[in-house]
């Protein structure tokens, strides 16, 4: 009887990686509608619970130099794509990589934007959900109130953006998101997977790229504390929400959740999918 060769304990290479990566976007691009959308909402919660973490552990972090705060909101914000790989989800930036799956002719177009928009529509209700069930814990209030005055600069600054710093903050957010997500698939142990996005998602993070569905919560839990009756809350900072006036479901909607979605898809579906089907699994590899 032959022996059986020893199971192999090295991650998969790049060539790997990439078929592999085709063959989820096939499996993601045809499962069911319902499965889609449930996953993605579990996705939009996942990712939710990471900015409440990263909320939590950076409200008083401006004592902190500036780049070790950041760090540290980078390292608790990955909490969330960790969820995602390891428990199973469907997230809207890291289907961007269906785009290997579509330009080597094995999804269709069709099937392509099914899944974005389904996914996309399931993360937006995980997220805000999430974001109106953590208005309702009031945990706004915690530290004197300034965790929910934390929320609400955060919020307020991604709704001041101008069009280009959003698209662009975009892009390199999603690559960098894609790119954790092509180094779990080398992966073979769910350590391995976790240490593969700790770098990336902390250095989007730390760097204040903008990531579509973290948004999702981050400006959401915003606007329910501004349109949302707390008087204990405001009278707790010392201000009022005429103090917020970008604000608004508008801005949310038009001047922040559009660019980055635009920006989020050329970094993960171009830069990092599309590159890298054309490196390795078009008909003749460049090598």
């Amino acid at each position: 009887m032959a022996e059986q060769a020893p199971p192999r304990i090295d991650g998969l290479l790049p060539p790997e990686i990439a078929q592999k990566a085709e063959d989820v976007g096939v499996t993601k691009a045809t499962m069911s509608e319902t499965a889609m959308f449930l996953l993605a909402v579990l996705a939009g919660a996942f990712i939710a619970m990471g900015a409440v973490f990263y909320v939590t552990v950076t409200t008083g972090a401006a004592d902190l130099p500036f780049g070790l705060g950041k760090l540290l909101g980078g390292l608790v914000f990955c909490l969330g794509l960790i969820l995602v790989v390891i428990a199973g989800a469907e997230l809207f930036t890291g289907n961007n990589l269906l785009v290997m799956a579509w330009v080597g002719g094995r999804v269709s177009t069709g099937l392509l934007f099914k899944n974005w928009i389904i996914v996309y529509a399931g993360n937006f209700v995980g997220s805000v959900a999430t974001a109106l069930i953590m208005f309702s814990t009031e945990q706004h209030m915690a530290a004197g109130g300034q965790l929910g005055l934390n929320a609400l600069n955060i919020a307020h600054a991604k709704c001041q953006l101008e069009f280009i710093p959003a698209l662009t903050r975009g892009i390199y957010c999603n690559a960098l998101v894609c790119l954790a997500v092509w180094l779990t698939m080398s992966c073979r142990s769910t350590g391995d997977k976790i240490l593969a996005i700790l770098f990336p998602i902390t250095a989007f993070v730390a760097a204040g790229f903008e990531h579509s569905v973290a948004n999702m919560y981050f400006v959401p839990i915003g606007l329910f504390l501004v349109q949302i009756p707390a008087p204990e809350f405001w009278g707790a900072i010392g201000m009022s929400p005429a103090d917020f006036p970008y604000l608004s479901w508008y801005n949310f909607v038009i001047v922040n959740l559009l660019p980055v979605t635009l920006g989020n898809i050329i970094g993960g579906g171009i830069f990092v999918g599309a590159f890298y089907w054309f490196v390795y699994c078009r008909r003749h590899p460049v090598v």
